[in-house]
């Protein structure tokens, strides 16, 4: 393991001091597995994120053939 050291406001290290005192075990290791738990969501909403574009970009959409030459007639001309 790698020791780092986090500053904590008073509130959440206390709400950590309750959860670790009622399943008695180490605040640190509470404090991992909390950070497991988040992490694990982060990675889950990440990867929604990327199976959205990757259907995204399987839409056979078309544009103009000129679009890359006239892109500001297209954007601001009516």
């Amino acid at each position: 393991m790698i020791r780092t050291q986090v500053y904590l406001s008073t509130q959440l290290y206390q709400e950590i001091d309750i959860v670790a005192k009622k399943e008695k075990k180490a605040a640190a290791q509470v404090v991992r597995e909390l950070l497991e738990e988040g992490l694990s969501v982060k990675k889950k909403q990440n990867s929604s994120i990327g199976r959205g574009l990757l259907a995204l970009s399987k839409v056979n959409a078309y544009g103009p053939k000129d679009l890359s030459e006239k892109i500001d007639d297209y954007l601001y001309t009516e």
